[in-house]
């Protein structure tokens, strides 16, 4: 198999949003050991980097892979060199690569320093505390680095430079009579406060997209992220700069950014969680786990562009697992995600017990379903005489795990939720992929003829979505299953009420998603403000319809719909 069409063949597989392959290489029936378990020698890189230089994502995670086998090798040095590829990628292509510049600069000054070249460890921080103002970064976050250069520069024998980096990380932690440029008036942003458990370790660094890296901690850490979402934010979509709108740096008045993070102990966690549900007079939390290849950084804007999307006035919970984030860390990953679901059974026990939320619902992406199923399965086995449901609704979104173990994990998890729902696809070419890699063993959140029948569960296929490359993520990017999701927290309807859902067969709980005209954000932000307004009765929607959106012309539209649901109640 030659070079570029093992790349492709391993981006399919490893479910990252491939560009330009060909269908027809999801078809491949074999693939080297060393792809999947990042066991390549240097120079098979480089000439892999070479033939897949078109497609910056691919070069990318090569480049990633290249500089990790460098440092393990003992030349930091040579890792640095490579790390100023991956930021000059970055810079040019800041659409397709997910990646955070100023994080990627100061990694590469901490591998100069490594190797004593302290002149270009000062040079990529310097450059970083550009690409930090250039993004309206915290002023926090800017004065650290500040103040980091500063020690490096004294350590230079350049005290009166020192001294000058020094004020002006002072000057920026003076409180000022004019806000900052970022929180002015009007912004052009919203906040949103993602509280979190991960047992992902600390990287020992201060700004928010390197907080937290891929190890595993030995203990759970907590704390509130802060994310921003533009005001001009679509949704179902995280914004990343674009070279196509001349955007070379995020901007909170464009983009979503993850702003700043703060650790709580575990006792602080919980508490602050019962006041900002208090504060809220609110009831309901989320907890949403996201899948394989994904950062903290990343799972951290999700978890606040579906809370956002979605209006919930309650608390939006992240637990986020120790993937590596990367396209290489497919077997990393497999290894790591099970061993989190025993932590995720802690947490949620803590979380039922002691925040005080009564609805209590959980969103599992992907591989992240193997860590809530195995949670689930030990929580139900603790309380094999449960008389009333712990959780709202758990949602499995195209769950990678095998089919037969997710179908025999059901009657065991069934009595712990008010509801389980399943959304599948039979156009998702990662989980097709994945089925490959698991010996042609059916994954859980396939559709179309491989769509799992059981009575424990709802089971709605959503082909007809998935506007990602890999028809991989729709439960977050499609109005039509955030809606979805929004009515279930509201009144908790079965299938046959609920917008677009034709059930298959009589005889089987499995639906098709059918009606494209769900996918309507007036629609959307209606059944979130009757949720939150706590209108659950016919008499309390007409009300709430009445004092709240009497000048959304499409309203008549959608009464004989909304009245309906709550004839489910």
């Amino acid at each position: 198999m030659k070079g570029l069409e093992v790349m492709r063949w391993f981006r399919s597989a490893l479910f990252s949003l491939m560009i330009s392959a060909p269908a027809s290489l999801f078809a491949q029936s074999q693939i080297p050991v060393e792809v999947l378990t990042g066991n390549f020698e240097i120079a098979e890189i480089d000439r892999l980097i070479t033939e897949n230089a078109s497609d910056p994502e691919v070069a990318f995670d090569l480049l990633v892979l290249k500089a990790e086998a460098q440092f393990n090798s003992g030349s930091p040095k040579e890792a640095a060199e490579t790390h100023l590829v991956m930021a000059a990628l970055v810079t040019r292509f800041p659409d397709a690569i997910d990646a955070d510049l100023p994080s990627i600069l100061q990694d590469t000054a901490d591998l100069f320093l490594e190797a004593g070249d302290t002149a270009k460890a000062l040079e990529q921080l310097y450059t970083a505390v550009q690409a930090l103002r250039d993004r309206a970064a915290r002023a926090d976050v800017l004065g650290s680095l500040l103040n980091d250069i500063a020690d490096l520069e004294e350590q230079s024998g350049k005290p009166d430079v020192a001294n000058q980096l020094r004020a002006q990380a002072s000057a920026l932690a003076e409180p000022t009579t004019e806000p900052p440029s970022t929180r002015s008036n009007d912004p052009g942003f919203a906040t949103v406060d993602v509280f979190f458990a991960t047992d992902r370790a600390k990287t020992g660094r201060s700004r928010p997209a390197r907080f937290f890296g891929h190890q595993r901690d030995g203990q759970l850490n907590y704390g509130v992220a802060e994310v921003t979402i533009p005001r001009t934010h679509q949704p179902g979509t995280v914004a990343t700069p674009t070279v196509w709108r001349l955007e070379f740096m995020a901007d909170p008045a464009k983009h979503v950014m993850l702003q700043s993070i703060e650790t709580l102990g575990a006792s602080d966690f919980f508490e602050t969680v019962r006041s900002d549900l208090a504060e809220k007079s609110a009831t309901d939390a989320f907890v949403f786990v996201h899948g394989y290849n994904v950062s903290f950084d990343a799972a951290a804007k999700r978890t606040a562009q579906l809370a956002y999307d979605m209006n919930f006035s309650g608390v939006p919970i992240l637990y986020s697992w120790p993937s590596r984030g990367a396209t290489t860390g497919y077997i990393a990953d497999t290894a790591v995600v099970r061993h989190s679901g025993r932590r995720l059974t802690q947490f949620l026990e803590d979380f039922v017990s002691q925040t005080g939320a009564k609805n209590i619902h959980i969103i599992a992406h992907s591989m992240g379903n193997r860590a809530v199923t195995d949670a689930l399965e030990l929580m139900a086995v603790k309380r094999p005489d449960l008389e009333s449901p712990v959780f709202g609704q758990v949602i499995f979104a195209a769950p990678d795990v095998d089919r037969g173990l997710f179908n025999a994990m059901l009657p065991t998890i069934r009595p712990l939720a008010r509801r389980l729902t399943l959304y599948a696809s039979e156009h998702d070419r990662a989980l097709a992929a994945s089925r490959k890699l698991h010996g042609s063993a059916p994954r859980a959140g396939q559709g179309g003829i491989d769509l799992i029948s059981n009575p424990a569960i709802d089971a709605i296929d959503m082909s007809e979505l998935g506007d990602d490359m890999l028809a991989h993520s729709y439960v977050s990017n499609d109005q039509s299953a955030l809606l979805d999701i929004s009515t279930l927290f509201w009144l908790n309807p079965s299938p046959d009420a609920r917008c677009g859902l034709v059930k298959r067969d009589e005889a089987l709980a499995v639906w098709d998603h059918r009606d494209s005209t769900c996918a309507n954000q007036s629609l959307l932000n209606i059944v979130s403000g009757l949720r939150n307004a706590r209108a659950f009765s016919r008499t309390e929607v007409r009300d709430t319809l009445s004092q709240t959106f009497e000048d959304a012309p499409e309203i008549k539209a959608y009464e004989s719909f909304l009245f309906g649901l709550t004839e489910t109640r």
